[in-house]
């Protein structure tokens, strides 16, 4: 199967890559910088860029595996700085995919909390317009869901 580009993000996260999806101007590179923040804080083991603005999606074996787009790789925007480099991995398997901007992230119905991408299921955390996401994305991967 031939990879799809989207316009995302995604930051690798332990071991698992965090797909971050939105509009434009919702913030994806503001999340993901943020992300990167926490793990050299200590916040979070280990976070590193994976791709910003695009990147690329395959499903392959059950698992959906994300890389940037060609020219990208290890490049993020700063809002107010513009284009920087960053060490990048070429290559994670999505865990987790956050919409930013999403109206399902008011109501969090039990559909907004997974998707299909590439055809497979995905772990997905909806989140609303004037939420911040960075607390909600710590969370989400920091702590264990309760069986409903």
């Amino acid at each position: 199967m031939t990879p799809s580009t989207i316009h995302a993000s995604a930051v690798l996260v332990g071991a698992r890559a965090v797909l971050i999806r939105g509009p434009a101007g919702a913030g994806k590179s503001r999340l993901a910088f943020a992300l990167i923040e926490a793990a050299q804080a200590g916040t979070l083991r280990f976070a590193a860029l994976v791709g910003d603005d695009r990147v690329h999606l395959e499903g392959v074996h059950g698992r959906v595996l994300v890389r940037p787009a060609e020219g990208l790789g290890g490049l993020i925007e700063v809002r107010g700085l513009g284009i920087r480099r960053l060490p990048f991995e070429p290559l994670a398997v999505v865990g987790l995919v956050v919409d930013l901007r999403s109206a399902e992230g008011e109501r969090l119905p039990p559909a907004a909390l997974s998707t299909v991408v590439e055809g497979i299921p995905l772990p997905r955390l909806a989140v609303a317009a004037d939420v911040d996401p960075l607390p909600m994305v710590l969370a989400a991967l920091q702590t264990e869901a309760l069986e409903s």
